[in-house]
């Protein structure tokens, strides 16, 4: 596809600082930009890259002040980050409106599921019996639907995801290539002979509008109940949300983190890569967690931040660090205090005996 600076700036409502005829046929980073290249710049240390790239069309925050010249037409606007945001986002709901409908071969949809209008069924997908589809749904190929789900509208099931029974994916949801929505919670009984017997789960899945999933996670159905994603959480790669979690509107967990059964999770929290979470614990609402933090107790105030393992207040840990890195100098003050204070002790028994 091919715009102008002038199509571009109508878009984010820029001002054009430049040739407004300027073309553009990609987006690139800034440090690696061609001609034809639409880049942003929000971060001041990539401030020299304007002078020297070879970018047709870069969005500026209005509050840079040039340097010297640069070859590239700008386009000044508040924010340039959220700009371009707004910019890759037309252009994915372009592409979406290119997307494929209809039902490729071979694939299974079983006689008793209902598939809404302009859906499409990729080849080799399986959807079972009594599943709903709704309007504008896209389930990739390789994908499975199992009896009783609910796919919701306009919702992109990317090749290799697999819901299990009665789960429901909201409206608008994106789930990546192999993350399993509704797989079997962890739930074993520990026998007097040393084995386990495995405990039915006999739960569902709920993940409301507007989630976005990455690849290979995994979200494990209830044991009674349901396990509850909230509107508009974005989980990354790589995520195991155990039975019976509930995780709070809005809230995002990066990479590697895992939450085990039961847990609450508040509404904007925002928990880091590699995070581990405790079951049967809640976290209030807006919640910071650093990543590779082990949290193992309940957080009853908003907005706090969390660090470390077992993780607590984050300026107690930065604190705590600061110390730690002085403990040599420190274990030496008080080996010459406590030889001080011998010594004091000696002179005072002597001034005893006189």
């Amino acid at each position: 596809m091919q715009f102008n600076a002038i199509q571009i700036a109508t878009l984010i409502g820029g001002t054009i600082e430049g040739n407004p005829d300027t073309k553009v046929t990609g987006v690139a980073k800034i440090e690696e930009a061609v001609i034809g290249s639409l880049c942003f710049i929000s971060n001041p240390k990539y401030e020299d890259y304007i002078y020297n790239t070879s970018a047709s069309v870069i969005i500026v925050n209005n509050n840079l002040q040039l340097q010297k010249a640069t070859s590239a037409t700008l386009i000044r606007v508040p924010d340039a980050y959220a700009s371009f945001a707004i910019l890759l986002q037309k252009y994915n709901e372009m592409i979406a409106a290119q997307s494929p409908k209809g039902i490729e071969q071979p694939s299974f949809v079983a006689a008793s599921a209902v598939l809404g209008k302009d859906v499409y069924i990729g080849a080799f997908a399986y959807i079972s019996e009594g599943a709903i589809i709704e309007d504008g749904a896209q389930i990739y190929p390789n994908c499975y639907v199992g009896r009783g789900a609910k796919i919701g509208k306009n919702v992109q099931l990317f090749s290799g995801v697999k819901v299990y029974n009665d789960c429901i994916i909201g409206d608008r949801s994106i789930i990546h290539s192999g993350t399993v929505i509704g797989s079997d919670g962890f739930g074993f009984a520990p026998q007097p002979d040393g084995s386990y017997q495995k405990i039915p789960q006999i739960g569902n899945v709920i993940i409301e509008e507007d989630v976005e999933i990455g690849a290979n996670s995994a979200i494990d159905r209830a044991t009674m109940g349901t396990t509850i994603i909230r509107k508009g959480v974005k989980l990354d790669n790589l995520i195991q949300i155990a039975h019976n979690v509930e995780v709070g509107e809005s809230t995002v967990i990066a990479a590697q983190s895992g939450i085990a059964g039961s847990s609450k999770i508040g509404k904007y929290c925002m928990i880091g890569g590699q995070v581990g979470i405790v079951g049967h614990i809640h976290l209030a609402d807006r919640t910071n967690v650093n990543a590779q933090s082990g949290v193992s107790k309940n957080v009853d105030t908003p907005n706090t931040v969390l660090n470390g393992t077992p993780a607590f207040d984050y300026k107690s840990v930065l604190k705590s660090q600061a110390i730690f890195r002085h403990l040599p100098e420190l274990q030496q003050r008080i080996a010459e205090l406590e030889k001080m204070v011998a010594h004091l002790n000696d002179l005072n028994l002597v001034q005893k005996q006189d």
